[in-house]
């Protein structure tokens, strides 16, 4: 799997970090791991399984601790720290950078910078940032869209409609991600966020119509910049010979780098309103996610067993429940 950076400096613009020292040039310094290091076993002279590949943040108890040291030790402390030449070293809460650590960031060409934030407060926004940056990534060709605040990602052969449902939800007060190339970050084990390519993003294609710009169409409230992917909806010509789901029993998933995610297939045909199907089958999902399901409370109220294959074609079939 292709592995991804991201430059220091796009963190200090991300970040507003005030750069006390850099030699380098940070935009040829590329971070590529998530995770961050409060070096405070490491200025005890524990350095087993240091990675130094780890942004170094120091915060209150790292400068209280090396407070309670002689000039001399504090010094050599800071310097056995720096000789590991991290990528960065980020002093949190304003702290005053007093002159060893100035001296061992010169010494060894290691970029010092502070941030007014909290240690933990920084840590946090850090990490969450650098997980979606560094995000193993694929792209796929598909529509993206908010619709009830579930993010629903719509895939299926050119032609299918899928740019035009986009459109009819937007008018409906919907929000677009992302039209015709779908970037999908793995940001967590569980959760994957949908974006648009930079060139192309806001911009949807119509058949007949040519590009447009829903942003300058339709307004700042039409778009978004990234939403999490909670459902896949495949859509598709309607095949006669094809037996689609009456029910909603079975719940169907589609594998996205390594994660399920909830699936389900729209047969597409004259007459069959898109945007108020999928309107619907975002608030069903949302239901399930909260445990309720509309197909299993009505088996339950005719008697039946959940686990039993029901899925009835006819009024007939229907009428044979009671």
């Amino acid at each position: 799997m292709q592995k991804y950076t991201v430059s220091l400096n796009t963190i200090i613009k991300e970040f507003s970090l005030e750069v006390v020292s850099m030699d380098k040039d940070p935009d040829k310094i590329l971070i590529d791991t998530a995770d961050l290091n409060r070096p405070g076993l490491q200025l005890s002279g524990f350095f087993d399984f240091f990675d130094n590949n780890r942004i170094q943040i120091i915060g209150k108890n790292e400068n209280s601790f090396l407070n309670d040291f002689s000039k001399e030790e504090y010094a050599q402390r800071i310097d056995a720290l720096m000789s590991k030449q991290p990528p960065a070293v980020v002093i949190c809460r304003g702290i005053e950078i007093s002159q060893p650590i100035l001296d061992a960031a010169k010494k060894y060409d290691v970029p010092l910078l502070r941030t007014q934030e909290t240690t933990s407060a920084f840590m946090a926004a850090l990490i969450a940032f650098l997980n979606v940056q560094l995000a193993p990534r694929v792209t796929r060709h598909g529509v993206l869209v908010e619709v009830y605040g579930e993010g629903i990602l719509l895939l299926g052969d050119s032609g299918v409609g899928k740019s035009e449902t986009a459109i009819e939800l937007i008018k409906r007060g919907h929000r677009l991600i992302a039209d015709d190339a779908v970037e999908i970050r793995r940001v967590s084990s569980k959760t994957l966020v949908g974006s648009a390519p930079e060139n192309i993003r806001h911009f949807i294609e119509l058949r007949g119509i040519g590009i447009i710009n829903a942003r300058r169409i339709f307004g700042m409230g039409a778009v978004k910049m990234t939403e999490k992917i909670d459902m896949i909806i495949n859509m598709e010509p309607w095949d006669i010979n094809k037996v689609y789901d009456r029910m909603g029993l079975e719940q169907e998933t589609t594998e996205i780098l390594g994660i399920n995610v909830t699936s389900t297939t729209i047969p597409i045909k004259p007459g069959r309103n898109l945007a108020v199907i999928i309107e619907v089958a975002a608030m069903n999902n949302r239901q399930k996610k909260m445990g309720y399901n509309a197909a299993q409370e009505l088996l339950h109220r005719l008697g039946m067993d959940a686990d039993q294959d029901v899925q009835p074609d006819t009024k007939a079939e229907w009428d044979a429940f009671n």
